[in-house]
């Protein structure tokens, strides 16, 4: 692809130049290139109900001085654009001295091709294979009442260009899958859903072994709800499936162990650094470095190599993910975890793909270790507050145990606790850590980013779950 930054209307030497003069009295700042192009479809009710293409290009000009950022951004490459976002962004070093700060060391790791989902398979072979998915579910089972199928791909090309001239660029596909099923008996109907994706072409995604696995996962949460009981509600021991149930880790402590959560004093982890803060045998770790994963990065929006950062080891906390501000200001090194939206965004400390490590228990055995509890397998929706850890998670497939044993299906169960407590209250560890298959978004701060969640199976004692049982 050709380079962003030849894309001006004037010469590369000349954006050197006003990017210099802008960050000349910074203590840190970029100009952020992005062109990403976009493409997806919905199919409904038996019929394309959405195809959409889009296109986009900009920039982002930013000048840090101490905790103050200056940012402009413009969906346009031109040098009368970047003058003006030049005299805004520098606004905020006026009077201020800053020494620039060293620029990332290099990288040559790729941990993603450079291809294009966009342009393979074709967009007729990609409706072929939604009438495909649609018509097969239709045919499986009786009990189908709807059957909705989304495909999406998208390409990203961005450069990051800073003051002493250094260029970092990185190509980033994407691909994701969504099938969601409804199945009806008499007047009740019941939902399942199965989501796959990562930074990859389409190519094991259109092979019939891997939709159909993933049409009959769909459909088999949907039956499953179908003849669920209405949850208790109580305290329950709780057995948390691998994979995607890693999203409550996510959520409930992933984000306060944000640099920016931290230097603030916002997060339920502040000052805990070298503290016993889960259960002995809980090791989380950041990785943005596991091949074509959802959350993977070459670099970050910094231009920061991506890493694998231990953040909690043996329970006590020993890292933070940290973009370059927060670091810089925490007197830590940067954790390649600078990430931003697009172009109209500054970066900030954003996790990757984050996931608890394996212990040495098998999930049978975690399972039968249980006298009377709720194993939940898949979670939906979710609330969190990150200064308190408070959190409600919904569970979309969830089950009782009965002594020791998976007993009948339950629906309406919601997990509820606060994330520093639910983590001293792990007992087992299971062997089977795993990714979810690629289907995890991260909001923070009207941003969305992509990322993965995972775990392995884990025990955790006198949980509350809130139900539906009369």
């Amino acid at each position: 692809m050709k380079p962003l930054i030849d894309q001006f209307d004037v010469s590369s030497e000349a954006v050197e130049h006003i990017v210099r003069d802008t960050l000349a009295h910074a203590d840190d700042g970029e100009l952020y290139l992005e062109y990403r192009e976009s493409e997806s479809l919905v199919f409904d009710n038996g019929r394309l109900n959405t195809g959409a293409f889009n296109q986009d290009c900009g920039f982002g000009l930013r000048a840090v001085a101490g905790e103050a950022t200056g940012y402009a951004h413009a969906g346009e490459l031109s040098l009368a654009a970047l003058k003006r976002a030049s005299d805004s962004a520098s606004a905020v070093t006026k009077g201020h001295g800053g020494i620039y700060t060293a620029a990332p060391r290099g990288t040559n790791h790729r941990f993603y091709g450079e291809i294009n989902p966009l342009s393979q398979p074709s967009f007729e072979q990609k409706v072929v294979l939604l009438q495909k998915i649609d018509a097969y579910l239709r045919k499986k089972d009786e009990k189908v009442r709807q059957v909705t199928i989304s495909l999406a791909s998208s390409l990203q090309q961005v450069e990051i260009l800073r003051a002493n001239g250094r260029l970092v660029s990185d190509i980033r596909p994407m691909v994701r899958l969504g099938i969601s099923v409804v199945t009806g008996q008499g007047a009740q109907l019941e939902n399942g859903f199965y989501g796959c994706g990562g930074r990859k072409g389409f190519e094991s995604f259109i092979t019939e072994e891997n939709w159909q696995y993933a049409a009959d996962e769909a459909l088999r949460q949907a039956l499953v709800n179908l003849e669920a009981e209405p949850a208790p509600a109580g305290t329950f021991d709780v057995v948390l499936a691998n994979g995607w149930p890693g999203v409550m880790l996510h959520e409930a402590v992933g984000h306060g162990l944000e640099g920016d959560f931290n230097r603030k004093k916002t997060s339920a982890f502040a000052d805990l650094m070298g503290q016993q803060v889960a259960a002995k045998g809980v090791t989380v770790v950041d990785d943005s470095t596991i091949a074509e994963r959802r959350g993977s990065l070459n670099v970050d929006d910094e231009g920061t190599p991506s890493g694998r950062n231990v953040l909690i080891e043996n329970g006590k906390l020993v890292g933070y993910m940290q973009d370059r501000l927060n670091a810089r200001l925490m007197g830590m090194e940067p954790t390649g975890n600078g990430r931003r939206e697009s172009y109209a965004s500054p970066p900030m400390p954003r996790m990757t793909n984050t996931m608890m490590l394996g212990g040495n228990k098998t999930p049978e055995e975690i399972i039968a270790s249980v006298k009377d509890g709720i194993y939940c397998v898949s979670f939906g929706g979710g609330q969190v507050d990150i200064t308190s850890g408070k959190f409600v998670f919904e569970c979309t497939e969830a089950y009782r145990i009965k002594n020791g044993k998976v007993a009948a299906p339950v629906k309406g169960a919601a997990l509820i606790g606060n994330g520093p407590d639910a983590m001293h209250r792990i007992t087992m560890i299971g062997n089977d850590p795993k990714l979810d298959d690629g289907i995890g978004t991260c909001g923070k701060a009207g941003q969305s980013v992509p990322v993965g969640v995972g775990q392995p199976h884990l025990r955790m004692n006198e949980m509350t779950i809130g139900g539906t049982e009369a």
